[in-house]
């Protein structure tokens, strides 16, 4: 009967024990699951703070231009007059920045005689939404070429796109796909969204916590389940080849360049590496006149509009 007495106490005590870990388990599976879930909000629901501009007072005398995405509403650009029958350039935003944000680009482009078009992705400046990283960017860029091939004051068969990060990404994807895509500068590109959502999150220092960058890549592809069978951008990059690019690296964006470059060494030719000290969002004015004047000169060497 000891004996008896001995195992029904260890069996106990056992059990109470592994109720213990048990219980530190799931609250480690939850706490990990609200700081990832609370992440994820973070990084798709950024703070819009669209610039209040009045197009009739703006310098290049600016038209808006409506299109419509491949999922659904309309969307409103603006559209600088360049030489007619010229090409355009779409100059695309990065994340948590807008259209407003890359004006003078638009005015170095347009001095140069470009037609220039940008607009607000999904999710920032004037337009509402949840920021998908690229993948419904990338439709709404392609949308806006669609749309702008419709007109009749400029070269419907060459375009050119500028475009930082999220805007990057989008670029290097439609002129895989568009053969009207006659040369593309990218800045700080990503090869995959869901790269930058793990930049975005390890931002925060929780990264620390298990299983929190899995949960959040977790719930992100649910989010965008549509696109769960999307390929990394390197995985079709040959679709470029002909096509002029120009990658461009910072410093400070450290994560980001390590991406860009990998993403300029898989391109195939012709292409080009600039690498600068700050990214363009953090230049001061000098150093983004000096940077916008090597991006004017890059689409005017491959696509000049005269």
């Amino acid at each position: 009967m000891p004996v008896l007495s001995e195992l029904r106490y260890s069996f106990t005590r056992f059990g109470k024990i592994f109720s213990v870990l048990l219980a530190l388990v799931l609250f480690a599976f939850v706490s990990s699951a609200s700081v990832s879930g609370f992440l994820l909000y973070e990084v798709l629901r950024p703070p819009r703070n669209a610039a209040p501009l009045d197009l009739s007072v703006m310098m290049g005398r600016p038209t808006t231009f409506p299109f419509r995405p491949a999922g659904g509403g309309s969307r409103e650009g603006w559209f600088f007059p360049g030489l007619r029958g010229g090409p355009v350039i779409v100059v695309c935003h990065g994340y948590l920045s807008q259209r407003a944000d890359v004006l003078t680009l638009v005015t170095a482009l347009q001095d140069r005689e470009f037609n220039v078009f940008l607009f607000d992705f999904i999710g920032h400046g004037t337009s509402t939404g949840i920021p998908s990283l690229g993948y419904r960017e990338t439709d709404e860029l392609h949308s806006a070429v669609q749309a702008l091939a419709t007109r009749d004051d400029i070269d419907k068969q060459h375009f050119g796109i500028w475009g930082v990060d999220m805007g990057g990404y989008a670029a290097l994807e439609v002129a895989a796909s568009d053969p009207r895509i006659g040369a593309v500068a990218v800045d700080d590109v990503y090869n995959d969204p869901r790269d930058m959502l793990q930049i975005e999150i390890a931002k925060s220092g929780l990264t620390a916590l298990p299983g929190v960058r899995t949960l959040a890549d977790f719930g992100f592809r649910m989010i965008e389940y549509r696109f769960r069978k999307e390929p990394p951008l390197s995985s079709h990059l040959d679709r470029t080849a002909g096509i002029p690019k120009l990658f461009v690296e910072s410093d400070d964006r450290r994560a980001l360049a390590d991406d860009t470059e990998s993403l300029f060494t898989k391109a195939p030719d012709p292409k080009m590496l600039l690498r600068e000290r700050l990214s363009y969002r953090d230049m001061s004015d000098d150093d983004r006149k000096s940077y916008e004047s090597q991006i004017v000169n890059f689409f005017l060497q491959n696509m000049s509009p005269h």
